[in-house]
């Protein structure tokens, strides 16, 4: 596939944080984006008025942009509060780059949060008409629609329990050396393995987090990216895939659309899996971090399961996935891709702390969005990689 059209290390950020990661009471969540987006930008020695690209997306908010805009007091020349789930913020990376890239804004800010733990009680509904083949089910979504995935996968290629709770504790090790990730203790494969059962072959430890949470990016064009306080993060590729809206709808249950977004992302950044230093995947379930491996072509389709054994995506194994402790472990508000961006970029700059991965050049930054339904893949590069 063709990576021509993409500005590839034509832009980069410049700025990233988190804020208000596990339970942040008393706040909207247009307070933690907000929170997050003043942090970013003043990592990036900027204020608000220097932006002039806003791209957002918030849980209840259909015109989450305007109402940013309104609460900084600003007046952006780019507005953008895409939805398409998890995957929003990889495709808003896209739209900022290329905006940046045509010379329609100079500063472009992507931020999020949610207080769906807090104030929301539950998980984050994005609303909209219930799914006309599976409601009447009364199917427990969204674990039942991964399930499905699982339970398909385990059949077509005897990926096991014990797999998927191979990835569990992988994202709980990384957490635990993450002072922000919002579960740290010990987790072992029989904790998982035991724990209750959420939906058939799930646990509620195959099961993401709910929390609170929020996070930023602050990007520039690539020739005045150095001119600010820290090492900048180059955006090398950013592309997306739709395939299907319900899981009734999926092709097949054990392949994503990532296998499209990825490839054209690899196309544009002129890399291959085999380049990838660190993976950041959107792993709302378990079962998820195993076919995103997959189709990001890390192992082959159906090799998933055993490409986990044995700590083999944990600090120390052969490739670090989710080194923040992912959706799993670490955070998960709702929706996920952007934190995915916030850690590939720190582990990137080289800031990540004691998680941080030696050597660390480029990092893949996946999200999902809907049920396996929006795919998008980014991949960030240090200076070397121009």
């Amino acid at each position: 596939m063709s990576g021509m059209g993409f500005p590839r290390g034509k832009t980069a950020v410049v700025g990233a944080a988190t804020y208000g990661m596990g339970s942040a009471p008393g706040n909207e969540a247009i307070d933690l984006a907000a929170k997050a987006a003043l942090l970013a930008l003043a990592d990036a020695g900027l204020k608000p008025s220097d932006v002039d690209g806003l791209f957002t997306t918030l849980p209840q908010d259909p015109l989450s942009s305007l109402t940013m805009a309104e609460y900084f007091g600003i007046h952006p020349k780019v507005t953008d509060n895409l939805r398409t789930g998890g995957s929003s913020f990889q495709i808003q990376a896209m739209w900022a780059a290329l905006a940046l890239d045509a010379g329609l804004c100079d500063v472009a800010l992507i931020t999020y949060g949610s207080n769906q733990r807090s104030s929301a009680g539950g998980l984050v509904s994005g609303g909209g008409t219930p799914i006309v083949h599976e409601h009447r089910y009364k199917p427990m979504n969204p674990p039942s629609s991964y399930a499905l995935a699982a339970a398909r996968h385990m059949h077509e290629y005897g990926t096991t329990r014990h797999h998927l709770a191979e990835v569990a504790v992988a994202a709980r090790k990384w957490a635990q050396l993450n002072p922000d990730a919002f579960m740290r203790e010990d987790l072992s494969i029989d904790d998982v393995l035991n724990a209750r059962m959420v939906s058939d072959p799930l646990t509620v430890r195959d099961c993401c987090l709910v929390t609170d949470g929020a996070a930023a990016v602050v990007m520039v064009r690539a020739e005045r990216a150095r001119d600010f306080p820290h090492r900048p993060a180059y955006l090398l590729a950013s592309a997306s895939a739709t395939w299907h809206r319900s899981i009734a709808n999926m092709p097949d249950l054990c392949v994503t659309a990532a296998t499209e977004s990825g490839a054209r992302a690899y196309a544009q950044a002129g890399l291959t899996a085999k380049d990838i230093d660190v993976a950041e995947l959107y792993d709302a379930f378990t079962i998820n971090t195993i076919l995103f491996l997959e189709d990001l072509g890390f192992c082959a389709k159906g090799e998933g399961g055993a490409f986990v054994a044995d700590g083999a995506i944990a600090p120390g194994g052969r490739l670090p996935v989710n080194t923040n402790g992912g959706g799993l472990s670490c955070v998960h508000p709702g929706m996920y891709g952007l934190f995915t961006m916030v850690e590939a970029v720190q582990q990137v700059r080289g800031t990540a702390g004691a998680r941080q991965v030696e050597g660390a050049k480029v990092a893949i930054a996946h999200g999902n969005g809907g049920v396996l339904s929006s795919q998008a893949t980014a991949i960030f590069g240090s200076a070397d990689t121009l």
